[in-house]
């Protein structure tokens, strides 16, 4: 699909101020393909300049099989979401010197299926990246910049 800069993407932060804040955000689609179903990963790095001049994305667009069985209780391809976010940022913890902030596009309310998976995604973020990551509503650069880029990079 589409891979992201990692030089690229590590330079720019790196020539911003410290002020500069870094958010990283995960959303997944799922589409079927060859009669098989897929899931469209998009994570996405969102680097808010001075922490109020605009923002860059960078980002990349993954492809994987789909193995949940139910569209209803998508609890694998959220959980690969939460994986690749994690990936993401440990590719780029050790080369920059900013917090980084972790989105996961998953609903505290139990009214969503994305809720089944909240404790056990909180926990993989805190235990692999030292951090407590944001949900809904305050997780916009999973639920808004991932989602926008999806359809900017897979097109």
């Amino acid at each position: 699909m589409r891979s992201i800069n990692l030089l690229e993407t590590i330079k720019f932060i790196n020539s911003q101020s410290p002020e500069t804040r870094i958010y990283l955000g995960a959303d997944s689609a799922r589409l079927m393909k060859d009669n098989r179903w897929i899931a469209e990963y998009t994570v996405a790095v969102v680097v808010h300049i001075n922490g109020s001049n605009g923002c860059k994305v960078f980002g990349e667009v993954t492809r994987d099989l789909d193995y949940d069985k139910h569209l209803n209780k998508p609890s694998l391809r959220l959980m690969t979401e939460v994986y690749k976010v994690s990936e993401m940022y440990h590719k780029l913890y050790p080369y920059i010197a900013h917090d980084i902030e972790v989105h996961l596009d998953i609903n505290p309310s139990d009214k969503y299926a994305s809720n089944r998976v909240i404790q056990q995604a909180i926990g993989y973020i805190k235990g692999t990246c030292n951090t407590i990551p944001k949900v809904k509503p305050d997780a916009w650069a999973a639920s808004s910049a991932a989602d926008k880029l999806t359809h900017i990079l897979a097109a």
